[in-house]
C-alpha cells in the first residue's frame, strides 16, 4: 500500500530509499492512528494483514521485541522520527539584557545620565558665572569642569553594570532549570522488550517497532498498538476531553495513543508512532504558531525554558492533572500565590511607595531651596544664556531623587528569592528532593501537618512471607516443602506464580552476599520469594502458563483490593486464582482447605475465629496478611463481566503475614518533626492492627497517647451526613487528634487533606505535606499544598500531580525538604534584614543631606554601588546560607506571620541608628575631627572631598559589617557560627571589600572619590567593625521590652482570603448539581465547535507546518492550557462565542470566564466528596508576571 508522499513530515527526514526496507511509511501508519475501534480493526486486517503481519512488516518479533542492534535503530530513528519534539530556543543573552533593561527605575536613570551628559558640554563664558550663580572658576578648576561629562558616564556605566548582572543571574537560573528539566527527562523510563528481555529505557530512546509493556499507572510515550492485554482500561480524557475510561482490548479496540494514561490492567503494545508523528506530537505540531504568538503563550503558560521536550509522562500531560496546579499559578493570584511570594509582593510595594514618595520630596525641597536661594533671597534675574546651567543644577537635583528611589525599591527580592530557590532546588537534588514546582520549596517550609503513606516510605518496602497459616495449623516460621500435602503445596505455588503480574520477578543480588533483587510489586515479590523458600521455581510454572493463556485477568485496583486470573484447565473448565487483603478475600470464601488439602465449608463463625486467632494476631505484630484462594468452574462458561457473581464462593488456600520493616532512620526523622511542630498522620490501605503496630514502631503513636486510629469506614461514617456529605464541622472534631487513617481509599486520602486545608479550627490554616504513588493518590497529591511523588514505586500519573519527587521513597527526605523550606524563608528573611537597613539609612541620608546641604551626600554612583552590594551581592551571600539542624527546632512559621518580626524590627532600627548617628556626625563635624576641608556644598563640578569619600567609605564598610549581623535573625549572639561552611558568603563579604579599597583610591572622578590616608582607612574599618560591637549590644536588650516595635510583611489574612476566594477555589457540590444540567448543553455544544475547529485546523495548516516547520513550545503547554487558540484569527478564548461566553458567565460564580465540567476525578471518586473534580478545565488567561511565576517551569 503506498500513499501519495508530498505531505513529508519535518521530524522524518527520510532517506526514502530506506521506507521500502519496512513495510509501512510513516505516513501510512499516522493515517492508521487516525482511525479508532471498528475502522482501525477493519484497516489492520484488509491492509496489513492483522497485528502479527504489521510487526512483520516493522520487522519486529511481538515476543522478543526488536534486537537491538545499533545501526537498526538508527536506521528506524530517521524512518519514523525521534521520539522527541524539536526545543523551544532558550533566551539568548541579549534578549535577556534588554528584559533587564526594561525595570522603570533604570530608564528614568539613563535618561537623567544622558541629559547630564548632553549639558555637561555647555559653558557660558566666564564672566557670566558670575550673574549665573556660579563661583568665579580658578584656573585649576578648569580640568574639573572639563570633566564634568564623568558623572553621567559613570552612572550609564553603573546602569550597564547591574544590567549585565542582572541578565547574568537569569541565564544562569534558565541555565540550571534546562539542567533541572534534563534531569527529570533521564528519570522518565519506560519498560521496553528488546532480544527477549525486558529492559527500562529513557523514553526518548523508544523506536517505531519497540514492543513496549504496559501496566497500571502508566502514561504512555508513544503511539502503538496493542498485541495482548489484560483488563486493560485507558483514560484518554487528554486527547479526546472524555473523561470515561475506555475498554481497550485485541478483538475490539487495540489503539493506544501517547499521552494517555493506563487507570487498569496490563498488556504489550507495538510502537507505531513517536515523537511529533503520535497523535499528540500532530496537534502539537499545528500549534506550532508564529513566533510572536508564542510570546503571548509564554506570558500564559509555564515555559518549559526549551528543553528538548521528550514526549513523556512528566511533560506531556495534559490540563487535567496540572489544573490545580495552574489555579495555584495562574488563575488565583490573591488566593494561592505562593505564601513567601504573597508577603513578599505586598512588603515591596509598601517599601517601593515609601521610597517614590521620599525621592519627590527630596526633589521639591532641592529645587524649592535652589529658586528661592537664587531668585528670591539673591534677587537674581533668570537669564537665557544661564538656562542651561540651571537645568544642570535641576537635572542633578533629579538624578538625587532618583538615587534615592533606586536605593529605596528593593529590586533585590525577586533576585534574592531566585537565587535562594534555586539554589535550594539544587541541594535538594542531593537529598533525593527532585522539585518540579519551585514554590513548593518554600511551602515546605510552613508545613504543619504530613499525611504519608506507610510501605515504601515509612517503612524499607522490602517484603517478605514470615509467617503462614496453612490447613488449620499457623506456621510463625515458614514451613518446610515436606511438612506441606502436595496438592496444597501446587495450589501455592500456582496461586502465586500465575495470579501475579508476570513483570514482578526475583533477580540475583547485585553483590555477593547481599539480598536478592526484588523487581515490579514487592508484595507479589514477597510471595514469590516464598515460593522459592519453599524450593520450587515459580519461572517453570510461568513458562508452561504464558502470558498470553490466560484467559481473563482482573487486576488490583484500589476498589477490589484483590487480583484474580482465569486460565483453561488441561481437562476442560476454568480454575481463577485469587489473592488480596485477607479480610476481603475471605468474606468471599465458603470453603477452607483442611490439613489433608480437602475443602472443607468455612461458615462466617469460622471467619470470625479465623479473624481473631490468626489476622489480627499477625496483624498485631505490624505483617500485612495476603489471603490466596481458588475457584473451579466446571461447566459452562460463566460471565467474566459479573464481576460480583465471579468473585464469590471461593475456598481458600492459605493466609501468608508480610513482613516489612521500619526503615531505621525513620524514627529518628518523626521525633524531629514532632520537635519542629508537625504532625505525622499515617494513611494507608493496610489492616487497622497492622498501621497501628507500624505507627508505634515509627513513633507516630507513643503509649498513653490520646490519639485516633480509624478504619476508612469508620471514618466516613463519622465525617458524613444523612445524605452522605462531607461535613466540615464533623470532620473538623476527628482530624485534629487523628493519626491512624487504615483501610483507607485514595477518596478518604483526599477528602481528609482537602478536609485538613479547609478547616478554620486553630488560628493559622493547616500547611499539608501528602505522600502517594498511585494513579489513584493523584486528586490528593493535587489538593495538598505539597505532594510528594514516590520516584522509585511511584507512577507516572502520580509524579505529574506532584510538586516534589523523593527520588529513593525515602520519609527522612522529606523532613530534609522542611529543612530546605524553612531555610528559603530564612534566607530571605535575613536579606531582608539587611537590606532594609541599608534602605533606611541611605534613603534618611540622602533626603537629610539634600535638604540641609543641598547635596547629597552619597553621590549617584556610589548609590548604584551600594545598591549593587546590597542587592546582588548580598543576596547571593546571605540566599545561599547552608541549612543547618536548629532550623527544626522551632515551630512552623505559618501563613500569616509577618516576614519581619520584631526581632528583625529591633535589628534593623538598632543598625540604622547607628549607621546614622556616625554619618551625621561624620557630616556634620568629621572635617574638624579628621582635620580636612569640608565637602559641604561644593559647586557644581567641583573635584570629590576627601571629607565626603570618608562618609562613602565608612557607610559601605558599615554595611559590609552588618551583613555579618545579618546571618542571624532569631537573636543570636554568635553570628559567625557555621560561616567558613558558606563559601560564597566569605567570597562576597572579601570581594566586595577589595572592590571598596580599588573604587576609594583608584575609583577618582567618576565615584566622586579621592585617595585616603592610611590612619584615615583605620578609622574607617574601626566604625565598620564597631558594627559588630553594636551588634551584641542590640541583641541584650529584650524585644519583648519594646512594645512600639510593629511587624511587617504580613501575609493576607484569613478574612481577605475568604473574601477573595469566595465562589472561586472550591464549588460547592449542591450548586454543581444545580448547574450541572446548563453546563452538560455547553459542553455538547462546544464539543462540536471543537471538534469543527481542529478538523478546519488541520486542514489549513497541515500543509503549512509541514513546508515550514517552526520554532516550538512544548506540548506541556498545548495540553495544560486548552485555552491556545487553534484558529490564529481567534485570539480570545477559543472554545465559545461572544454571546454564549456571555450566557456562561452568568451561570458561573467563578471570577473566571468559562468552566467546562467533564466528568469524575476518577471511577472511585466518592460522588459526595465536596471535591472539584480534578477533570474540570477553567479556561483562564493568566499573567505571569512576577519573578517568581516566570520562574515556575513546571519542571
Amino acid at each position: 500500500m503506498t500513499n501519495p508522499r508530498e505531505h513529508a513530515f519535518p521530524a522524518n527526514s527520510t532517506a526514502e530509499s530506506h521506507e521500502g526496507d519496512f513495510g509501512c511509511t510513516v505516513m501510512d501508519l499516522r493515517k492508521l492512528m487516525e482511525l479508532r475501534s471498528t475502522d482501525a480493526l477493519n484497516e489492520i486486517s484488509i491492509h496489513y494483514g492483522g497485528v502479527m503481519n504489521l510487526c512483520r512488516g516493522l520487522k519486529t518479533n511481538p515476543v522478543e521485541g526488536l534486537s537491538g542492534n545499533p545501526a537498526d535503530l538508527e536506521k528506524r530513528k530517521q524512518v519514523f522520527g525521534q521520539n522527541l519534539i524539536p526545543p523551544k530556543k532558550p533566551k539568548t543573552f541579549l534578549e535577556l539584557v534588554w528584559e533587564a533593561l526594561q525595570d522603570v527605575t533604570l530608564i528614568i536613570l539613563e535618561i537623567a545620565a544622558i541629559i547630564s551628559l548632553v549639558l555637561s558640554f555647555y559653558r557660558p563664558p566666564g564672566e557670566e558665572n558670575e550673574q549665573c550663580g556660579l563661583p568665579v572658576s580658578s584656573p585649576e578648576d578648569e580640568g574639573e569642569a572639563e570633566a564634568g561629562w564623568i558623572e553621567g558616564a559613570a552612572i550609564l556605566f553603573s546602569v550597564v553594570i547591574v544590567v549585565l548582572v542582572t541578565a547574568f543571574n537569569d541565564w544562569s537560573k534558565e541555565k540550571q532549570f534546562r539542567g533541572l528539566q534534563n534531569r527529570i527527562e533521564k528519570e522518565q523510563k519506560f519498560s521496553v522488550i528488546r532480544n527477549g528481555h525486558i529492559i527500562q529505557l529513557p523514553v526518548a530512546e523508544i523506536v517505531v517497532g519497540d514492543i513496549a509493556q504496559i501496566k497500571y499507572g502508566d502514561l504512555l510515550p508513544a503511539d502503538g498498538i496493542l498485541i495482548q492485554g489484560n483488563d486493560l482500561k485507558i483514560d484518554e480524557s487528554s486527547l479526546t476531553g472524555e473523561s470515561d475510561h475506555v475498554k481497550k482490548s485485541v478483538e475490539r479496540d487495540p489503539m493506544l495513543l501517547s499521552g494517555t494514561h493506563v487507570m487498569e490492567g496490563s498488556g504489550r503494545m507495538v510502537v507505531t508512532a513517536v515523537g511529533v508523528n503520535s497523535q499528540t506530537g500532530i496537534i502539537f505540531t499545528l500549534l506550532g504558531a508564529s513566533e510572536g504568538e508564542e510570546e503571548g503563550k509564554k506570558k500564559k503558560a509555564k515555559t518549559q525554558d526549551g528543553v528538548a521536550l521528550e514526549i513523556q509522562p512528566l511533560n506531556s500531560q495534559e490540563g487535567i492533572d496540572n489544573e490545580e496546579k495552574e489555579k495555584k499559578v495562574a488563575k488565583l493570584p490573591k488566593k494561592e500565590k505562593s505564601v513567601l511570594q504573597g508577603k513578599l509582593t505586598r512588603l515591596a510595594v509598601q517599601i517601593g511607595k515609601a521610597g517614590l514618595i521620599m525621592s519627590a520630596i527630596t526633589v521639591l525641597i532641592l529645587v524649592l531651596y535652589f529658586v528661592i536661594d537664587n531668585f528670591v533671597v539673591k534677587r537674581r534675574a533668570w537669564l537665557a544664556e544661564c538656562t542651561p546651567i540651571y537645568i544642570q543644577y535641576f537635572v542633578k537635583f533629579f538624578i538625587i531623587g532618583i538615587t534615592v528611589l533606586v536605593v529605596a525599591v528593593p529590586e533585590g527580592l525577586p533576585l534574592a528569592v531566585t537565587i535562594s530557590l534555586a539554589y535550594s532546588v539544587k541541594k535538594m537534588m542531593k537529598d533525593n528532593n527532585l522539585v518540579r514546582h519551585l514554590d513548593a520549596c518554600e511551602t515546605m517550609g510552613n508545613a504543619t501537618a504530613i499525611c504519608s503513606d506507610k510501605t515504601g516510605t515509612l517503612t524499607m518496602n522490602r517484603m517478605t512471607v514470615v509467617q503462614a497459616y496453612i490447613g488449620d495449623t499457623r506456621y510463625h516460621q515458614l514451613p518446610s516443602p515436606d511438612a506441606l500435602v502436595p496438592k496444597v503445596l501446587d495450589l501455592i505455588v500456582n496461586g502465586i506464580s500465575i495470579n501475579s503480574a508476570y513483570t514482578s520477578k526475583i533477580l540475583p543480588p547485585e553483590k555477593e552476599g547481599g539480598l536478592p533483587r526484588q523487581v515490579g510489586n514487592k508484595t507479589e515479590c514477597a510471595l514469590l520469594g516464598f515460593v522459592t523458600d519453599l524450593r520450587q521455581d515459580y519461572h517453570a510454572v510461568r513458562s508452561e502458563v504464558p502470558e498470553e493463556k490466560l484467559y481473563k485477568v482482573y487486576t488490583f485496583n484500589s476498589v477490589r483490593k484483590s487480583m484474580s486470573t482465569v486460565i483453561r484447565k488441561p481437562g476442560g473448565g476454568f480454575r481463577m486464582y485469587s489473592k488480596g487483603a485477607s479480610e476481603i478475600i475471605l468474606r468471599k470464601c465458603n470453603r477452607i482447605l483442611d490439613k489433608k488439602g480437602d475443602a472443607v465449608p468455612f461458615k462466617n463463625k469460622d471467619r470470625d475465629e479465623m479473624v481473631r486467632t490468626v489476622i489480627e494476631p499477625m496483624a498485631c505484630e505490624g505483617l500485612r496478611t495476603i489471603c490466596l484462594a481458588y475457584r473451579d468452574f466446571n461447566d459452562v462458561e460463566p460471565p467474566w463481566d459479573n464481576e460480583n457473581e465471579i468473585l464469590t464462593e471461593l475456598t481458600c488456600i492459605t493466609v501468608v503475614g508480610i513482613e516489612d520493616p521500619v526503615r531505621p532512620e525513620v524514627p529518628e526523622a518523626i521525633a524531629k518533626c514532632k520537635r519542629a511542630g508537625i504532625t505525622v498522620r499515617m494513611v494507608t490501605g493496610d489492616n487497622i492492627n497492622t498501621a497501628r503496630a507500624i505507627a508505634t514502631k515509627c513513633g507516630i503513636l507513643t503509649p498513653g497517647d490520646d490519639f485516633l486510629c480509624l478504619e476508612g469506614k469508620e471514618f466516613n461514617r463519622l465525617i458524613r451526613n444523612e445524605k452522605g456529605e462531607v461535613e466540615q464541622e464533623k470532620l473538623d472534631k476527628i482530624w485534629p487528634k487523628l493519626r491512624v487513617l487504615a483501610r483507607s481509599s485514595p477518596t478518604d486520602k483526599h477528602t481528609l487533606v482537602k478536609g485538613i486545608i479547609d478547616s478554620t479550627v486553630g488560628e493559622q490554616r493547616q500547611v499539608v505535606a501528602v505522600t502517594g504513588d498511585g494513579t489513584n493518590d493523584g486528586p490528593a497529591l493535587k489538593k495538598a499544598d505539597v505532594g510528594f511523588a514516590m520516584g522509585i514505586a511511584g507512577t507516572d500519573v502520580a509524579k505529574e500531580a506532584s510538586d516534589i519527587i523523593l527520588t529513593d521513597d525515602n520519609f527522612t527526605s522529606i523532613v530534609k525538604a522542611v529543612m530546605w523550606g524553612r531555610n528559603v524563608y530564612d534566607s530571605i528573611s535575613k536579606f531582608l534584614q539587611f537590606q532594609l537597613t541599608v534602605n533606611v539609612v541611605a534613603v534618611i541620608v540622602a533626603f537629610t543631606g539634600a535638604c540641609i546641604t543641598q547635596d547629597s551626600p552619597l553621590k549617584a554612583v556610589q548609590m548604584l554601588w551600594v545598591n549593587l552590594i546590597m542587592d546582588t551581592f548580598a543576596s547571593l551571600a546571605l540566599a545561599t546560607e547552608p541549612p543547618t539542624d536548629c532550623l527544626l527546632k522551632r515551630r512552623p512559621y505559618g501563613r500569616n506571620k509577618p516576614l519581619i518580626s520584631r526581632t528583625m524590627m529591633k535589628n534593623i532600627l538598632g543598625h540604622a541608628v547607628y549607621q546614622l548617628t556616625v554619618i551625621f556626625f561624620l557630616v556634620f563635624a568629621g572635617e574638624k575631627f579628621f582635620d580636612i576641608d569640608s565637602g559641604r556644598k561644593a559647586p557644581l563640578h567641583s573635584p570629590p572631598s576627601q571629607h565626603y569619600t570618608i562618609i562613602f567609605n565608612t557607610f559601605v564598610l558599615m554595611q559590609l559589617f552588618n551583613e555579618i549581623n545579618s546571618r542571624k535573625i532569631h537573636g543570636e549572639r554568635n553570628v559567625f557560627a557555621g560561616i567558613f561552611r558558606n563559601l560564597i558568603f566569605c567570597s562576597v563579604v572579601l570581594g566586595t571589600f577589595i572592590s571598596q579599597i580599588l573604587i576609594v583610591e583608584f575609583g577618582g572622578k567618576p565615584f566622586s572619590c579621592t585617595k585616603l590616608t592610611l590612619s584615615q582607612w583605620f578609622w574607617c574599618l574601626f566604625i565598620g567593625v564597631g558594627e559588630l560591637l553594636w551588634g551584641q549590644v542590640i541583641s541584650t536588650i529584650p524585644t519583648q521590652s519594646l512594645k512600639f516595635l510593629k511587624e511587617a510583611g504580613h501575609g493576607i489574612t484569613k478574612e481577605e482570603i475568604t473574601k477573595d476566594a469566595e465562589g472561586l477555589d472550591e464549588i460547592d457540590h449542591a450548586e454543581m448539581e444545580l448547574r450541572r444540567g446548563q453546563i452538560l448543553w455547553f459542553r455538547g455544544l462546544n464539543r462540536i465547535q471543537t471538534q469543527i475547529k481542529v478538523v478546519k485546523a488541520f486542514h489549513s495548516s497541515l500543509h503549512e507546518s509541514i513546508q515550514k516547520p517552526k520554532n516550538q513550545n512544548s506540548i506541556h503547554n498545548f495540553m495544560t492550557h486548552p485555552e491556545f487558540a487553534i484558529d490564529e484569527e481567534l485570539p480570545r478564548t477559543p472554545l465559545l462565542d461572544e454571546q454564549e461566553e456571555e450566557n456562561l458567565e452568568k451561570f458561573s460564580k467563578c471570577g473566571t470566564r468559562v468552566l467546562l465540567l467533564d466528568g469524575e476525578v476518577t471511577p472511585y471518586a466518592n460522588k459526595n466528596n465536596n471535591a472539584v473534580d480534578s477533570s474540570q478545565v477553567q479556561i483562564v488567561a493568566s499573567h505571569l508576571d512576577s519573578p517568581l511565576h516566570s520562574l515556575e517551569t513546571s519542571v
